[in-house]
């Protein structure tokens, strides 16, 4: 019996996968290896969906793998709650007098790659909705994994209420306190402060638009102006033709994460990072209702993502959490979840899983490192600008948009090399 993939219908392959956390990359992974043939079920913590979370960006490698799903319908739906820049573009103001130092255009829209910039919570529930209810995915929330396993034939996770799942490959996508992690890994991983935090909110415009000072943002529909300064950015933006409000602060910060990396966050702390900034900046924040101040974890390059057996593998952000200035995090954990679906549905019989599991990183890892370190440069280049060179080369400072990350298809580079990477683990 063939499994509808969402733009065509493909053979079961046999292969039963069971995936951990339903975040962006546990979904997508899950899409995936359903539009591939293989069984698949998620395990979810969190008890229920909640539409909570600020802006989040996907780039056109993103766009190309969900413009794949019911026939680009999935991309349709979250184009109409993204932002839209073609008139607007990103403005880039010097943090102290607030002069707009360059206008980065946004480039002309590809449908087939389409970019979102959207509401994290609106643009996951098209998602968690898409694979749960459209393709019926069993997603099962409210079960906290206590324990991976594995042995030569098979792999499996044991819930907090004593159930044990088996299946033939677990993918850990539990995000940045995985699980998962331990068991690859052999030893605890533990985090450390990358030494920066992100102030962050998300808002509707009830007060802006009664400022004479910002009420410019709201009335122009969606807008998007980043203000750069020594160590620390400010970008807001105005989204949904003006209705809805959101900002992050990016600055330095050595407080310990041993407890959380994620607090209500106080404004006169935010007021304390853009003393002697543009007043646009503070108009701006004292808006806000309330705000999260989120660490900014670091962790070191792991050694590898599969386990010794090659039947767990780590996905996303548990394999390799992102900086926000990347703007890559979800989309690569989503290319993540496209190459582990094609190697498992290349492996083309059960006892070739753990090579195809090992393909799958070989395939990933150093993309992955590469596109990692565009969060570092990005938040250097702005943090350490020379204001005098700025002005001469205005386009020095524009967000970076590099054809090597965007133009790249996970589905198609995972079909060209997969018979050529998983050799050297037969």
């Amino acid at each position: 019996m063939s499994v509808l993939n969402g733009n065509q219908e493909t053979s079961p392959t046999g292969i039963k996968v069971v995936i951990v956390g339903a975040g962006f990359g546990g979904l997508t992974a899950a899409i995936e290896c359903h539009r591939q043939g293989h069984t698949v079920e998620v395990y979810e913590s969190f008890p229920e969906l909640k539409v909570l979370g600020d802006i989040i960006s996907f780039g056109p490698n993103a766009g190309r793998i969900y413009r794949r799903w019911s026939n680009g319908k999935i991309a349709d739906k979250m184009r109409s709650l993204s932002i839209n820049l073609r008139n607007y573009g990103f403005r880039i103001h010097k943090y102290d007098t607030g002069e707009v130092v360059t206008t980065q255009k946004t480039p002309e829209p590809d449908p087939e790659t389409p970019v979102f910039n959207g509401h994290r919570g609106e643009l996951h529930s098209i998602v968690f909705n898409y694979a749960k209810d459209e393709l019926g995915i069993p997603i099962h929330l409210g079960h906290r994994v206590t324990q991976y396993w594995e042995d030569e034939d098979q792999a499996g996770i044991i819930l907090d209420d004593g159930t044990k799942v088996s299946a033939d490959v677990v993918i850990g996508a539990d995000g940045v306190r995985s699980k998962a992690r331990e068991l690859v890994l052999g030893y605890y991983d533990k985090p450390k402060s990358s030494g920066y935090a992100v102030y962050r909110a998300w808002f509707p415009n009830t007060d802006m638009i009664k400022d004479p000072r910002t009420k410019e943002f709201c009335e122009n529909g969606d807008t998007f102006n980043g203000w750069i300064g020594p160590d620390v950015h400010f970008l807001f933006s105005t989204i949904k033709n003006g209705s809805d409000c959101c900002w992050v602060l990016t600055h330095r910060d050595e407080a310990d994460i041993d407890e959380s990396w994620s607090f209500p966050g106080k404004l006169e702390d935010v007021y304390k990072v853009l003393e002697g900034w543009d007043p646009t900046c503070k108009a701006i924040v004292e808006k806000t209702p309330s705000l999260v101040d989120w660490k900014l974890v670091y962790r070191d390059p792991l050694p590898r993502w599969v386990s010794d057996k090659g039947r767990i593998t780590l996905l996303g952000d548990s394999a390799h959490p992102f900086l926000p200035t990347s703007a890559q995090g979800a989309t690569q954990a989503m290319e993540d979840g496209v190459v582990i679906a094609v190697c498992l549905k290349r492996a083309q019989s059960k006892d070739r899983i753990p090579a195809a599991v090992r393909a799958y990183q070989d395939i990933r890892y150093e993309r992955v490192r590469l596109v990692q370190k565009t969060g570092e440069t990005t938040r250097d280049m702005w943090h350490k600008a020379d204001w005098d060179k700025v002005k001469e080369d205005p386009d020095s400072i524009h967000l970076p948009r590099e054809d090597w990350i965007f133009q790249f298809d996970a589905e198609k580079k995972a079909n060209e090399v997969f018979d050529e990477v998983v050799r050297k683990f037969l």
